[in-house]
């Protein structure tokens, strides 16, 4: 690889000038950021910032409030752990040393670090934990909402955080992985500043949500520097707390981090080729194409396909509502004739491992998840896709055939049609409905695809109940510490029936009472050959009921690199267990503290 990049440079250098000159003034650097001080990012922050208010969600602030148990962007505000994807592990960096359960599993104990500060000296303590969670459940923000069935409280006791979990009728914890992924997809608050923060907003939760919080207290490296409607910059705290050695023992190499905001990606694009974007989490079809033929210093973590970690499956959801998707035969066949090859080639450009190379379940295709169930055991259930004479016979055996010659089948009298949603814009997305529109044409059902805006999509896919969509897209959880628990949970969990405004997962509305005593059981099992047995049944009753379908794999965040100004970024083999998250979310913020300036 480092060969590679070095013949980029060189030849990146004419190219360059040209891309530069081509970008124009709108998206150039502050000029009071010095390049060789500064990092800057590209598809994570899109339009204005709007305040840095960790209690609110509407902040549009990409790079410092992005609270999320697979990694939170830990720039300015932190978490008690730090996610690490490519080993499933929780790092501390709020906390000191592991956390602790008592034998129940009913509360947890977490001891803060010593050296642990705000950005005004004072030290970050057990209360700022348990004022957090006071606070969110004060304003019944997202947070809340996220965790309140989990746990039901958060106190200081002895300068230690105790979590306590909520029980069952029976006195065992509801659901202890959830608590896991409270400590890393959590920021913790200043008590100090919370106080202030109800008090100057008169206790009132809209504007409590509502005010930009421009005094707020952080313990990140980072603090803001500019908000504009060209750019957000964050300048380093050079007496962050991390440079102990309890910690990270040094500062970030950066002293500015900054992203510009650019009009769409097609800009974005240009400015990453021109270097004026160090880390991009941006979709770039064929971007081997950045190095292999426009010779541009640019590499992913992988040199070869599919150049990421993929940890997330993009899917194609089932509307059981709708009644001819209430025939088993009829979501498998389309499942079944589905072109996946063709989804991965043209709409990933080979930025997923095939189906082939990792057969469909429940799980991601990391190593870790791949471990959790028997492969043998479902083999005969999965499929690979491309299979039209086998999807017909199952039609056929089924029932389900052309009657009236028009080319179309029928069920229950009624010739099957269905329409394929996802947002329009969304190229790769539309790219694989349109697979799926083609699957059915192949085997006699009509399917055809429709592109609402996401600003209406987002409002039908979520409702307890809808017939407007049959079949649409969405992402089930990636990887995060209660994973794969938390993906099979999204699949199929009957808790979302019946609720509006749901973000969570069975956007399609399957139920299976077997399906949630296994999400019951699973995280109360520590045994291992138990676990596996629950999750290989879980995949079992997925692959036989299909109520959805995954159409790729796909990276949690895309991460590529202009390595023109900075090095050292995170590479497969490298030997630093470093994910690639952007250097800023979960455990890939470690990234920040190798860089190196090119030269």
């Amino acid at each position: 690889m480092k060969t590679r990049k070095t013949l980029a440079l060189l030849l990146s250098v004419v190219m360059l000038v040209g891309l530069l000159a081509a970008i124009g003034p709108a998206a150039a650097a502050a000029d009071d950021l010095p390049r060789d001080e500064t990092l800057y990012f590209g598809g994570q922050q899109w339009g204005p910032v709007n305040g840095t208010n960790p209690l609110s969600t509407n902040n549009n602030n990409g790079m410092a409030v992005a609270a999320n148990a697979r990694g939170s962007r830990t720039i300015m505000f932190e978490t008690l752990y730090m996610y690490n994807s490519l080993d499933g592990k929780l790092y501390p960096l709020l906390a000191d040393g592991d956390y602790k359960w008592n034998d129940d599993l009913t509360e947890m104990t977490v001891a803060i670090k010593a050296a642990a500060k705000w950005n005004d000296g004072t030290p970050v303590t057990a209360e700022d934990m348990a004022a957090t969670w006071a606070a969110c459940e004060k304003v019944a923000n997202g947070t809340y909402a996220d965790y309140s069935a989990y746990i039901d409280a958060v106190e200081a006791v002895d300068g230690n955080v105790v979590i306590k979990a909520k029980k069952t009728e029976d006195g065992k914890p509801v659901n202890p992985l959830q608590v896991l992924n409270f400590l890393s997809g959590v920021y913790v608050q200043q008590a100090k500043w919370l106080d202030t923060l109800f008090e100057r907003n008169g206790d009132d939760t809209t504007k409590i949500l509502e005010d930009p919080a421009e005094d707020v207290a952080f313990s990140g490296p980072y603090g803001p520097y500019i908000y504009n409607d060209q750019l957000a910059a964050f300048v380093r705290n050079d007496d962050y707390w991390g440079q102990d050695a309890s910690m990270w023992g040094k500062l970030p190499a950066p002293k500015y981090i900054a992203h510009a905001l650019y009009s769409d990606n097609d800009a974005a694009l240009v400015a990453f080729k021109a270097g004026q974007i160090d880390v991009n989490q941006q979709f770039i079809a064929n971007v081997q194409n950045l190095w292999e033929k426009e010779g541009l210093p640019i590499a992913t973590y992988m040199d070869e396909a599919p150049y990421g970690i993929c940890a997330t499956m993009p899917t194609a959801w089932y509307n059981m509502e709708i009644p001819a998707l209430q025939n088993v035969a009829v979501r498998k066949a389309i499942a079944m004739a589905v072109d996946y090859d063709d989804i991965i080639e043209n709409a990933m450009t080979n930025q997923s491992p095939s189906f082939a190379d990792v057969p469909r379940s429940v799980m991601n295709p990391t190593d870790g998840e791949q471990a959790m169930y028997d492969h043998e055991a479902v083999k005969d259930l999965q499929w690979v896709g491309k299979d039209i004479e086998g999807a017909k016979k199952l039609l056929d055996e089924a029932g389900i055939v052309d009657t009236d010659g028009d080319g179309y089948r029928e069920l229950d009298g009624k010739k099957i049609e269905l329409n394929a949603c996802c947002p329009n814009g969304w190229t790769d997305w539309m790219a694989a409905m349109e697979d799926v529109a083609k699957a059915g044409q192949a085997i006699g059902i009509d399917i055809t695809t429709n592109y609402p805006t996401w600003d209406i999509y987002q409002t039908v896919y979520t409702k307890a109940s809808q017939t407007e969509y049959a079949i649409f897209m969405q992402s089930p959880a990636g990887a995060n510490p209660a994973s794969p628990w938390a993906r099979v949970r999204a699949l199929m969990s009957s808790e979302f029936l019946g609720k509006d405004n749901n973000w969570s997962g069975n956007f399609g509305h399957y139920q299976n009472d077997r399906i949630d005593e296994i999400l019951a059981a699973i995280p109360l099992t520590t045994d291992e050959a138990e676990l596996k047995a629950l999750y290989t049944e879980a995949t079992e009753i997925y692959l036989t009921e299909v109520p959805s379908f995954s159409l790729m794999y796909r990276p949690e965040v895309f991460h590529a690199v202009n390595e023109s100004v900075w090095t050292g970024y995170p590479e497969a083999g490298d030997g630093n267990n470093i994910p690639p998250m952007d250097c800023t979310d979960g455990y890939g913020i470690a990234a920040l503290y190798n860089l190196e300036l090119v030269g």
